[in-house]
């Protein structure tokens, strides 16, 4: 089964900062990361469950996995939910950050 793949606005703009970020300190390095995790997402087409539960999926309403893009130091999050025959990319975080808590979610949410 092929699954539709979607990017949330609050995704998107996480995306977006970071590239920018990227952009500033090395634009060949951002194009480049860029590039990849497009691809990487775009393989949650295909067998997205095969992708475990992100450590923070009790505080959301339905079951959110991530999928991991980067290496060493640059390992990115992409916590995405499976509904019917969509998935939707809710956040893509770095593996430096804190996982979300409830107060993430209303802020990122309040803010989008």
């Amino acid at each position: 089964m092929t699954f539709q793949v979607e990017i949330t606005p609050i995704a998107e703009a996480q995306i977006e900062k970071s590239y920018r970020w990227y952009r500033e300190q090395n634009p060949e390095f951002a194009d480049r990361w860029f590039r990849g995790l497009m691809n990487i997402i775009a393989t949650l087409q295909e067998k997205p469950r095969r992708c475990s539960l992100a450590v923070e999926h009790e505080i959301f309403p339905e079951q959110v996995r991530q999928l991991l893009y980067g290496t060493s130091k640059n390992i990115y999050r992409v916590l995405f939910a499976i509904r019917d025959t969509t998935v939707y990319v809710l956040y893509v975080r770095h593996s430096a950050q804190a996982p979300l808590t409830l107060d993430d979610l209303e802020e990122l949410e309040g803010g989008a």
